[in-house]
C-alpha cells in the first residue's frame, strides 16, 4: 500500500485515521477526506479514490451538496429540455429538495439516505405528489452517476412508499351530473356557471377552458389550441395531442357566444384561478358530493364510456397521448364496466 500513501495521506488521530487525497479542479488543488475507525478501511478508500481518478471521475465535485447539484443540474441541463410549466415544477421542487436535504453532501448520499428523507417528506403528503418528487431527484441521481460526481448508481432502490387519501377528483355520478348541468343552464347570465357547463360539455382541462378566446369557437364546437396556466406566461398546450376540435350542442354554442370578451381577449375571467374553491361552494350548495374541476373532465368521460361511445372517439375528445392512456382512465373510472364487459365476452364466447 505504500504507493498509494504516496498519493493519498492517512493520519491517525484519536482511535480514529483521517483518510485524505488530492485533488485537482479548475486550476486548483483540493483535498478530499474522510475518516475512518480503522486504518485498513482508510486505505480501503484512498485506493478507490485514486482508482476513480485514474478513471476521470469527478471525485472534487462530491463534496457540493446535494441541494446545490440540483440547483445547477435545472439551470444549466434541464432547462432547454422542457416547457417553461414543467421547468417550474422542477424549480419548485427545488425548495423542497434544500428542505429535505440541507447540506447533505453527495458524497454521502446513499440509498438509505435519500429513502429516510422521501419517507419524511411522504408523512404529509399523498403518495402521488411524493413520487413526483422522488422522479425528479432520481433523475438528477442518474446524471450525477453518470458524470462521476456519485460512487454508485443507487437511485432504482429508492421507493415511494405511503397510502394515497381519498380521490379528490371522483366522477359525480349520472344523477348528480344531470342535476348540475340543469342547474348551471338556468343560469346563463353567471359565467363561472358556464365554465363549469362547459367542463361537463367538453372534458376540457381547465386551463383549456380559461384559454377560449372569440377566434376559438366555430359553429358548432370549440378549437382547443391553448391552455392558461396560474404559474407561468406559458400558454402552449400539454402535449401535441391536447390540439383538438371539440363539438358542443347549439344551445350551449349560443350562451357561449353571449359572453362578453374581456380586455385580455379571453371570454372567461381568471378569477385569481379559484375556480375549485367556487366549485366547492356551488356543490355543496346543490347537495352534491364534493369533486375537483378536473372531476369534472372524469365525469365527461365516465359518462362517454357509460353510453359506450368508441374509446377511440373518446381519447381524441379527451386529448389523451394516446389511447392506452384513455383505456387506464377508462378502467380507472369504471371497473364495474370491465367486469360486465368480461362476463359478456365469455358468454358470447360460450355460445359459439
Amino acid at each position: 500500500m505504500k504507493g498509494i500513501d504516496s498519493m493519498a495521506s492517512i493520519v491517525k488521530r484519536g482511535k480514529s485515521y483521517r483518510a485524505q487525497v488530492s485533488l485537482y479542479k479548475h486550476g486548483q488543488h483540493k483535498k478530499l477526506s474522510q475518516t475512518f475507525t480503522t486504518k485498513k478501511e482508510a486505505k480501503l478508500w484512498a485506493l478507490e479514490m485514486e482508482l476513480a481518478k485514474g478513471e476521470g471521475k469527478e471525485l472534487a465535485y462530491r463534496t457540493t451538496s446535494f441541494a446545490d447539484f440540483f440547483e445547477n443540474w435545472i439551470y444549466l441541463v434541464k432547462v432547454n429540455d422542457m416547457k417553461e410549466t414543467t421547468f417550474q415544477n422542477y424549480v419548485r421542487a427545488l425548495g423542497i429538495i434544500r428542505n429535505l436535504f440541507g447540506e447533505i453532501q453527495l458524497k454521502d448520499l446513499n440509498d438509505i439516505v435519500v429513502q429516510k428523507k422521501i419517507d419524511e417528506y411522504a408523512k404529509t403528503r399523498s403518495r402521488k405528489t411524493t413520487h413526483e418528487i422522488l422522479l425528479k431527484i432520481k433523475t438528477s441521481l442518474r446524471d450525477a452517476y453518470a458524470r462521476g460526481y456519485i460512487a454508485n448508481d443507487f437511485a432504482p432502490l429508492v421507493k415511494t412508499r405511503g397510502v394515497d387519501p381519498p380521490k379528490r377528483n371522483k366522477a359525480l355520478s349520472i344523477t348528480d351530473f344531470k342535476k348540475l348541468r340543469n342547474h348551471v343552464l338556468q343560469h346563463p347570465d353567471d359565467e363561472f356557471k358556464i365554465l363549469v357547463l362547459l367542463a361537463l360539455e367538453t372534458g376540457m382541462r381547465r386551463g383549456e377552458l380559461l384559454a377560449i378566446r372569440p377566434d376559438s369557437l366555430y359553429e358548432y364546437g370549440i378549437k382547443v389550441r391553448h391552455s392558461i396556466s396560474p404559474t407561468s406566461d406559458d400558454i402552449s398546450l400539454k402535449t401535441q395531442n391536447a390540439k383538438r376540435d371539440i363539438s358542443i350542442n347549439k344551445e350551449v354554442y349560443e350562451i357561449l357566444r353571449q359572453i362578453p370578451v374581456k380586455k385580455n381577449g379571453y371570454i372567461f375571467n381568471f378569477e385569481g384561478f379559484k375556480q375549485s374553491e367556487m366549485l366547492a361552494n356551488l356543490l355543496e350548495e346543490l347537495g352534491i358530493d364534493k369533486t375537483t374541476f378536473h372531476g369534472l373532465r372524469d365525469t365527461h368521460a365516465s359518462f362517454l364510456f357509460a353510453q359506450n361511445i368508441d374509446i377511440a372517439y373518446v381519447s381524441q375528445r379527451l386529448g389523451h397521448i394516446n389511447i392506452q392512456t384513455t383505456q387506464n382512465y377508462y378502467l380507472e373510472l369504471m371497473p364495474e364496466k370491465k367486469h360486465q364487459q368480461d362476463a359478456d365476452a365469455l358468454n358470447l364466447l360460450s355460445a359459439l
